[in-house]
């Protein structure tokens, strides 16, 4: 498991924050956990303000800016994001961006980050694909691979019937995710520690909690959402639940901290 950076923490806390707002008291408790001094907090939350990945709205608190809304907000709904799929059938949702600037390095990490948060994968050079089963269809996709930033002259449609070739090799563009052993593997990872907390020191279990949940909802926001037969739609089911169920218990862990030791503060 990989400590978080200053910067790392700070963006992931004002993500999943209550109301969505996150004081710099919080954020500085959030930091000890990790040995990250009050100093490191203030000046990465100073910076992530400057670039307008964060803004204040009131004195000393703080929320996503408008350079990081649209994506936390999209992320921010990980928990619901199975609930979302319908049966496929048997077509492709498809983007073109040959028609898409190539030169602008920010520009091609935004299209980037949108294709694979909604699964897409390079079928030929400049034509992505995923199964035809989210909600909403292809409207709903092109909207939010807009709303994530892939670039309004990106062609959004439609797609079947492609030739032998071509299909095998759709078929097998997820292969490499291993999705069936990584939901074993990860589903294991989380209930052991689940079922062994009880033994950790109060620090220790802030922190592993915060670095085991993090490493789960990324795959969940990152998941594909596969239909069958590419995935086993119940094993995918299954783990989404435990990383919810891991998720409940960093929350209780982490407010139960927050509440004693801001009382704490409160008192001096």
């Amino acid at each position: 498991m990989k400590k978080p950076s200053p910067r790392l923490l700070l963006l992931r806390l004002l993500t999943v924050a209550d109301n969505h707002t996150l004081n710099v008291s919080e954020a500085i408790l959030a930091g000890s956990v990790f040995g990250m001094t009050e100093n490191s907090i203030r000046v990465t939350m100073a910076r992530l303000t400057q670039t307008e990945l964060a803004e204040a709205i009131a004195p000393a608190t703080y929320r996503l800016g408008p350079k990081a809304r649209k994506l936390g907000d999209d992320v921010a709904l990980w928990h619901t994001f199975d609930r979302k799929t319908i049966k496929s059938d048997g077509s492709w949702i498809t983007v073109a961006t040959s028609g898409l600037p190539r030169s602008d390095r920010k520009i091609l990490r935004a299209r980037d980050r949108a294709l694979s948060l909604l699964g897409f994968r390079e079928l030929d050079k400049g034509l992505y694909i995923r199964p035809n089963n989210l909600q909403g269809g292809i409207d709903g996709v092109r909207k939010r691979l807009l709303n994530l930033g892939l670039g309004e002259e990106a062609i959004v449609f439609k797609a079947c019937d492609f030739d032998d070739k071509r299909q095998k090799k759709a078929l097998l563009l997820w292969s490499d995710m291993q999705l069936a052993k990584h939901y074993e593997e990860m589903s294991y990872q989380l209930n052991h520690w689940l079922e062994h907390k009880e033994g950790l020191s109060a620090d220790v279990a802030l922190r592993e909690v915060f670095m085991l949940g993090d490493a789960g909802i990324r795959s969940v926001i990152f998941d594909p959402l596969l239909p069958a037969p590419l995935v086993d739609e119940a094993a995918r089911q299954q783990y989404f639940n435990t990383v919810r169920r891991f998720n409940d218990e960093g929350r209780r862990l982490w407010l139960a901290f927050f509440d004693a030791n801001l009382a704490k503060i409160d008192e001096t």
